[in-house]
């Protein structure tokens, strides 16, 4: 069996269904926001921790296949959804108000084209490739 997580090109999405998945991304970067504002969240710890998630870069100094596991994990939708609902279950504040901005990232990034990581390298997204080489 091939190890299709180096191809480049692999699982990348082009045209329409890319500007979908963005539009997407921005709409759940907005709705987030909205979120927020509603359980009265401080913009000030939402400025702060807004890009905590990216501290996940880190992995890449372990190398490609590190780096994009640490990014995934931090950049997939599935642990801030996780928060929410034990947000709602507790209830936390601080836990919503955590994962509406880690959501809000989220939606962020994949507005900005940077989707999940392949290990062929940190430009190698879901959403396709992205800097400098994506033309190529």
């Amino acid at each position: 069996m091939t190890d299709t997580t180096t191809t480049p090109a692999a699982g990348a999405v082009t045209g329409g269904v890319r500007t979908l998945l963005r539009l997407e991304g921005a709409a759940l970067a907005v709705a987030c926001m909205v979120f927020y504002s509603y359980f009265e969240g401080s913009w000030w710890m939402f400025a702060i921790l807004l890009l905590a998630p990216d501290l996940s870069f880190l992995g890449y100094l372990a190398g490609p296949r590190a780096g994009a596991a640490s990014y995934n994990v931090t950049h997939a939708a599935i642990l801030p959804m996780l928060l929410g609902m034990v947000a709602m279950i507790i209830p936390s504040a601080l836990a919503m108000h955590l994962s509406l901005i880690w959501c809000a990232h989220i939606g962020f990034d994949r507005a900005l084209g940077y989707g999940l990581k392949y290990d062929a390298g940190f430009t190698f997204t879901h959403l396709g490739r992205i800097g400098r080489d994506a033309g190529k």
